[in-house]
């Protein structure tokens, strides 16, 4: 039992950590990200996409087929939080409305969308695109270790690509010139367009790694947990990313303490239905702990929290 809350804890708190980083990327530059939701969800669905429609030319089992929906994801991402990133930069509308407006348009699109699709397909309107279950590996050794092992068995495929992309998006963000520019949008703009540098091209370059990252993380979750893109994949994932970003205080090591959290007691709870053999009502009301937990952790911690002084704040370089 504690092998399966491991394993079934890290394959949530993966995919939730990179769309957090996502996340800490577009609120550190000073743009308030609520569209995470939307963006995982549009990602999720333009990787499924092309997996469905590559298949039948690269054949079901072909090699690579799982890493050009991942770089589809990522751009289908990116693409999403361009218009989240115009309307917010560009025309300068409320950043909680516009990452409204995003979620629900995605939302809308992607079940309109897969619904065509499959009619096209098919000849049936399901709004459900099938993957299939995702590629794992264990890493010989370790993986036999009692306990730890579980750490290191049956990892999805796509977790090397989160380890890297945050581990880069780390030093990005703390190590490099452009990091230290990114972090002083969201605390200080107007320090750093007097200095030279350009706060509306550093924002959209910090919106375009949201979306890269973000896309990839609702891949994550489509492969993973539903085999399948449907509109469950817009089960409210892209909040709890946020939840995890701000009870981590916009710190990635402190975020991804928060996902583990999450994972864990999402996992916890699950493995307790099926050893009790819960009904259904039961079982709806031991999945919602994340959620709970995250009230209750927002409620007590979130007042100690230092959110970047501009958040949320539009910029307007010919005012300064």
């Amino acid at each position: 039992m504690i092998d399966k809350i491991i394993m079934d804890g890290l394959a949530f708190a993966f995919p939730l950590f990179i769309m957090a980083v996502g996340g800490i990327y577009s609120e550190k530059s000073g743009i308030t990200m609520l569209a995470l939701e939307g963006i995982q969800g549009f990602g999720a669905f333009t990787g499924a996409v092309i997996f469905t429609l590559m298949q039948p030319i690269l054949g079901e089992g072909a090699h690579g087929l799982v890493y050009i929906a991942i770089l589809m994801s990522m751009i289908g991402g990116m693409l999403c939080a361009w218009l989240h990133a115009v309307l917010s930069i560009r025309f300068r509308v409320n950043q909680v409305v516009s990452g409204v407006v995003v979620n629900i348009l995605a939302m809308s699109l992607t079940t309109f969308l897969t619904g065509l699709l499959n009619e096209h397909l098919t000849g049936e309107p399901s709004n459900k695109i099938w993957l299939g279950a995702a590629p794992r590996f264990s890493i010989p050794g370790l993986s036999k270790i009692p306990v730890l092992g579980a750490f290191f068995r049956d990892i999805y495929l796509f977790v090397p690509f989160i380890v890297l992309f945050t581990a880069v998006a780390g030093v990005v963000l703390y190590k490099t010139a452009f990091g230290l520019r990114l972090r002083a949008c969201g605390d200080n703009p107007e320090s750093l367009d007097a200095a030279g540098g350009n706060v509306s091209r550093t924002r959209y370059v910090a919106l375009t790694v949201t979306g890269l990252l973000t896309g990839l993380g609702g891949l994550f979750f489509a492969f993973s947990f539903s085999a399948n893109f449907s509109p469950m994949i817009y089960m409210g994932y892209g909040y709890l990313a946020i939840a995890a970003m701000i009870f981590g205080n916009w710190d990635i090591g402190r975020t991804l303490a928060a996902c583990l959290f999450f994972g864990f007691a999402r996992s916890t709870g699950y493995q307790m239905i099926l050893k009790l053999g819960m009904s259904s009502d039961l079982s709806d009301l031991f999945l919602m702990i994340p959620y709970l937990l995250t009230l209750l952790l927002l409620t007590f911690f979130s007042r100690h929290n230092r959110p970047p002084r501009a958040l949320g704040v539009p910029y307007d370089h010919e005012s300064r």
